[in-house]
């Protein structure tokens, strides 16, 4: 049984390595397990972080517009508040979903 064995795992210094690799793959509290959340975990927080940074420039943007252009602040308003002149009245119109 012995000469089964191939050579170099009769070497001490060739099974401790092969014994620390095994350790650190699957015992080990940074095993591959973690590792390959870890990397899929940061894989979609940037796909996040590109997500908002569009985001914050279109807001920045639409707050420099509205800051700049009369016109575009009373739309908004208009838009996303209902507000409306004295003598002006508002109809909102919404789709009706069929079942």
């Amino acid at each position: 049984m012995w000469q089964k064995i191939p050579k170099w795992l009769k070497n001490k210094y060739a099974l401790t390595l092969v014994l620390f690799l095994i350790w650190l793959m699957f015992f080990d509290q940074n095993n591959l397990i973690t590792q390959f959340s870890y990397r899929t975990q940061l894989k979609q927080l940037k796909q996040d972080q590109t997500f908002y940074i569009k985001e914050i420039e279109q807001t920045k943007k639409e707050l420099k517009e509205l800051t700049t252009h009369q016109k575009a602040l009373e739309k908004f308003a208009r838009e996303k508040y209902l507000m409306k002149k004295d003598d002006e009245e508002i109809f909102v119109f919404e789709e009706k979903k069929e079942d």
